[in-house]
Parts: structure tokens; C-alpha cells; sequence
């Protein structure tokens, strides 16, 4: 029962998070928000909700390992089986912005984190510096895409329509309609990330292994669902920008605001083996970046050896 649940509670959050961007952009339309901004926020992160959801809901019920786990197996598959995949479906090149400043920023928040995390506690106080970080990330993003302020209504709604995962955003759907949708978004989003949370721990009691090797694995594959579907639809369509930004911008958010956020509610403490896994997240970046400053994009070869590199970590994984 406790699989089917889980699976149950996967489809909660996948559908809730959408229900809940869907809702929450239109109502900022309503409300004359300014597109690109709804873009960079409401919508570029809305992929990370069910990451958020799980991680901080594990938090609250201290399951520490469960809520460290998901967030960097999360990172691991987004690096490792996302972009692998959607460079296999074509060639992914990677725009000149992407190298020069978001890959590094990620390389450099992770290495913060795992700094954050040497003595095996993510206090309060570096939940905070994570989450400032994480206001400074957004500052500069907004920053740079009021650059773009000068673009008329019409081409707004045509920069936002090609650089997220909505395919579109209505604008005459009345408030309360927004409203609904976007609360019973959050209210799968909550149950989903608690019948994550639980059934995940029980899993992980009846086969006697610990809750971050279940939250590292199956939870993190589960969560990560969105930026998965997202990239891969992405890559098919030829939108590399999308298919890359969704993976890099999720990562960092992942990092940045849902770490923060887990260990300003609840510190969080560590087990031995998360620095491991943090350390192999980040060579897992690097190994992308070495790959994307070589070419300017990951080829079919490269792919592949991402992909085998997932696998094998998580037969790793499993006889550790």
C-alpha cells in the first residue's frame, strides 16, 4: 500500500505544482504584474514545487536524511539523467550567458553549502545566508530581465510564452476562478508532499535503510519529475535555452532557497555519508561544465557517459 500511496502522492505534487503556477500566473497577470516577472518567478521555479513541498515538510517532521536527501539526489538527477537525456534526444547547445554565469554560480552555491554542511549541521544562521544568497540570485535575475522593459505588451507575453514551461497564459479567467485554481494547487501540493514524506519513510524502515538513501533515490527521481518532462519536451522542440536554463535555474533554487528554508525552519543535521553525496553532486556539475566549455554544448557521447555515470552511482547507492 505504501507504494501506491507514493505514487499517489508523486501525481499529487506533479499536478498540484502545475494547477498552483497556472493559477498564481494568471492571477499576477490580473493584477498587471509585469510578464517577464512572472516569468522568473511564479513559473521558472514552479518545476522545484514539488522538491520544496517534500524537503520541507520532511523538515518540520525531522526527518533530516528524507529532506537533504531530495534535495541533492534531486540536483544529482537534474545534472546527471536530465541534461544527459536531452542532450541524447539532440546535441544541447548551451548559450554563452549559461557558461560564463549560471553554471559557475551553481558550481560556487554548492561548494557554499557543502561548506555550510562540514560539521554536519545546517544551523538556523546558514539557513539564512543560504536564503540571502537565494534574494540576491533573484535581484540580479529580475535586474537583468528589466533590461528587456522596453519590449512591448505583445512581445512580453511572447518572451515569457517562449522561455517557460506554460504554453500559455489566459488573462480573461476572473480572479476567484485564478484563485481556486491556485488553491487547490497548494492543497495537493501539501498532501502530496506529506504522503511523500510518510510513505517514503515507511518504505525505508521496512527494508531497514536509512531515510536519505530513500529521499537521495526514489524521492528525488519523483520529485524531479517536472524539470525532467520539461527539458525533454524542450530539447524536442529545439528550445535549448529552456531545455539547459530549466535544469540550472532549478538547481540553484533547489540549493539556495529550499535548503535555506528546510534548516531556517528546523536546523538540520547530517550524516556522514551526505558529505559524500554532496561532493559527488558537485563533480557531477563540474564534469557538465568541463563538458559545455569544451564545445559550447553536450553531444551524444557525453550524454551517454552522464547518463552510465547515474546508473552506476546508484548501484553505488544501493550496496553501500
Amino acid at each position: 500500500m505504501n507504494y501506491i500511496l507514493l505514487i499517489f502522492g508523486f501525481l499529487l505534487l506533479i499536478k498540484g505544482a502545475i494547477y498552483f503556477v497556472d493559477g498564481s500566473s494568471d492571477i499576477a497577470t490580473i493584477l498587471k504584474i509585469p510578464p517577464i516577472l512572472i516569468g522568473l518567478t511564479i513559473v521558472a521555479f514552479g518545476t522545484s514545487l514539488p522538491e520544496v513541498s517534500v524537503s520541507i515538510i520532511a523538515s518540520i517532521d525531522n526527518q533530516n536524511g528524507l529532506s537533504l536527501g531530495n534535495i541533492i539526489g534531486s540536483n544529482i538527477f537534474n545534472i546527471l539523467m536530465v541534461l544527459g537525456t536531452t542532450a541524447f534526444i539532440k546535441n544541447l547547445q548551451v548559450r554563452k550567458s549559461i557558461v560564463k554565469k549560471e553554471m559557475p554560480i551553481l558550481i560556487i552555491t554548492s561548494m557554499i553549502a557543502l561548506y555550510l554542511s562540514i560539521d554536519l549541521t545546517i544551523s538556523r544562521i546558514d539557513g539564512m545566508i543560504l536564503l540571502l544568497l537565494f534574494l540576491l540570485f533573484l535581484y540580479d535575475m529580475i535586474k537583468e530581465a528589466l533590461r528587456n522593459r522596453n519590449l512591448s505588451l505583445k512581445e512580453s507575453y511572447e518572451f515569457l510564452e517562449a522561455n517557460t514551461n506554460i504554453a500559455s497564459i489566459s488573462i480573461d479567467n476572473s480572479l476567484a476562478k485564478s484563485l481556486l485554481i491556485s488553491g487547490v494547487g497548494l492543497i495537493a501540493i501539501i498532501i502530496g508532499g506529506k504522503m511523500v514524506v510518510s510513505c517514503a519513510t515507511n518504505i525505508a524502515y521496512s527494508f531497514g535503510v536509512s531515510d536519505h538513501l530513500i529521499g537521495i533515490s526514489v524521492v528525488a527521481l519523483g520529485t524531479s519529475l517536472p524539470e525532467f518532462i520539461t527539458s525533454v519536451i524542450a530539447a524536442t522542440k529545439g528550445e535549448n535555452d529552456i531545455a539547459v536554463g530549466n535544469v540550472i535555474g532549478s538547481n540553484i533554487f533547489n540549493i539556495l532557497f529550499i535548503l535555506g528554508a528546510s534548516a531556517f525552519i528546523s536546523p538540520l543535521s547530517l550524516e556522514p555519508a551526505l558529505i559524500l553525496d554532496s561532493i559527488f553532486m558537485i563533480c557531477a556539475i563540474i564534469l557538465s561544465y568541463i563538458f559545455v566549455v569544451q564545445d559550447k554544448e553536450i553531444t551524444k557521447y557525453e550524454s551517454l557517459f552522464l547518463i552510465t555515470t547515474y546508473f552506476i552511482y546508484m548501484i553505488y547507492l544501493v550496496s553501500r
